[in-house]
């Protein structure tokens, strides 16, 4: 998919005094190791449609835009925190383009791997 494409080149012109490693291109993902430890994994079907996930030690966490959760003030997309929980999605929106998105997501990962999430367990 162009847009893996796209995004890996942005996020490695962008990113490159915080990544481990070069973004990895994947058959449909993109893998992005940041230098605080996460290991980021990017799947783009459209614009709208998306699925964040991270690994932060043993704790894996994701954002993503299945309609699944409509009570939540940012349906479709949301949040799956460490602990399980399903909340808000603090950092992604829907309507921003796919580099906004994911530079917004590892902004906030290199300043906080847990997005704010602190019992896990």
């Amino acid at each position: 998919m162009s847009l893996h494409l796209e995004l890996g080149a942005a996020i490695d012109a962008s990113f490159s005094d915080a990544l481990a490693s070069p973004v990895e291109q994947k058959q449909d993902a993109l893998v992005v190791r940041l230098s605080n430890g996460v290991t980021l994994e990017v799947r783009y079907a459209a614009a709208d449609a998306y699925a964040l996930r991270w690994l932060y030690g043993d704790a894996e966490s994701g954002i993503d835009t299945a309609p699944l959760h409509d009570g939540l003030k940012t349906f479709p997309n949301h949040f799956h925190d460490a602990n399980g929980r399903i909340t808000a999605d603090p950092v992604t929106r829907p309507h921003a383009s796919p580099e906004e998105n994911v530079k917004a997501l590892i902004r906030a990962l290199l300043d906080d791997p847990m997005l704010g999430v602190k019992d896990i367990g």
